[in-house]
């Protein structure tokens, strides 16, 4: 019998990013279940990736990068003997590699140069330009594997098949109410997306009912220190756990916490690929808009503006979405019952 087909899904940019291109390997595994789909991503995203059923192992790119030579390089992939290989992300230096390698076939869009060169499959598309979501354009890239459809957004979310989270420590189970709605707020987002404004998470603590919601906050360290003064600092019932959670254990306290709001960021994206109840609250510029990164689940939700706006495209500010009130999230939160 001949050995399963082996697939590299390379995806080595951000938390969101990586987890809207895992339905890849969903829809992989139920065209071809006999196939073996690997995923090559950086260090901080393992947990992520480890959260999939349908993925069959990990390769650390910052691992490969760190080895002295080209040469070790190329052999270290070559002796994973894959038979295809999937630049979700486009990198120069992973393209070289993986022709180097042998990989037989090499999928990456007809729009970079250095896949002309590299690729020997070219799926026709433009992200800069579609009205696509993201999840949706992703797929594309799996034509040349015979795999050709066209799914709405709300069909994607059944093949992300996150079903490995791991258990929460008790330090951090032990928090979580029981008789109130444990909800998340992420406010910070390490300047990967447009932020909703500490003034706007401070008036929706000052209005949800205290004997009603928990409120914790997450983020880095980092990003408590700049959100400490305006939120912990100033509402004794906020819950701060910024810098206290590696990723494995903030994904188990999304899992068992009922909701969250952020920006478009990577803990709103793993609070809706559990299925939880999250907000995303986003601006209307194209293409950070959320017709291109919604979060995808069955209780996802978001917020915009719905207007033209080209105001803000250059500060790292949107006044646009600043301007989402925080009575419109409660409500908002209190419409689909909370989490």
């Amino acid at each position: 019998m001949p050995e399963p087909l082996k697939i590299i899904l390379s995806r080595t940019d951000s938390i969101g990013d990586l987890i809207l291109s895992l339905p890849m390997a969903g829809l992989i595994k139920e065209h071809l279940p006999d196939a073996q789909v690997w995923v090559l991503g950086k260090s901080y995203t393992r947990a992520i990736v480890s959260l999939s059923e349908y993925v069959d192992g990990f390769l650390n790119w910052d691992d490969i990068k760190a080895m002295p030579s080209e040469t070790e390089r190329i052999v270290f992939l070559k002796s994973i003997k894959a038979d295809a290989f999937v630049h979700v992300f486009p990198v120069r230096e992973i393209a070289v590699l993986a022709r180097k390698a042998g990989i037989r076939m090499r999928i990456g869009t007809s729009g970079r140069l250095y896949h002309y060169l590299n690729c020997n499959h070219r799926p026709r598309f433009s992200r800069r330009r579609s009205n696509l979501h993201e999840a949706q354009l992703n797929l594309k890239l799996l034509r040349p594997l015979g795999i050709k459809l066209d799914l709405k957004p709300e069909a994607i979310y059944p093949y992300y098949g996150f079903t490995k989270v791991g258990a929460l420590s008790e330090e951090f189970a032990e928090l979580l109410d029981p008789n109130k709605t444990n909800l998340i707020i992420h406010p910070k987002s390490k300047g990967s997306a447009r932020e909703w404004g500490l003034d706007n998470f401070a008036r929706l603590l000052q209005i949800l009912p205290e004997e009603k919601y928990k409120v914790f906050m997450t983020g880095t360290e980092h990003e408590g220190q700049l959100s400490r003064p305006a939120l912990a600092d100033k509402f004794p019932s906020l819950i701060d756990v910024t810098g206290k959670m590696n990723l494995e254990q903030l994904i188990a306290f999304i899992h068992q916490a009922d909701g969250l709001i952020a920006a478009s960021t990577g803990p709103l994206h793993i609070a809706a690929s559990l299925g939880k109840w999250c907000l995303g609250i986003y601006p209307p510029i194209r293409p950070m808009h959320p017709g291109r990164w919604a979060p995808l689940g069955p209780q996802a939700h978001y917020l915009v503006e719905e207007k033209p706006c080209e105001d803000c495209r250059k500060t790292q500010q949107c006044a646009c979405m600043e301007n989402i009130t925080a009575e419109t999230v409660k409500l908002k939160l209190e419409a689909y019952g909370g989490p």
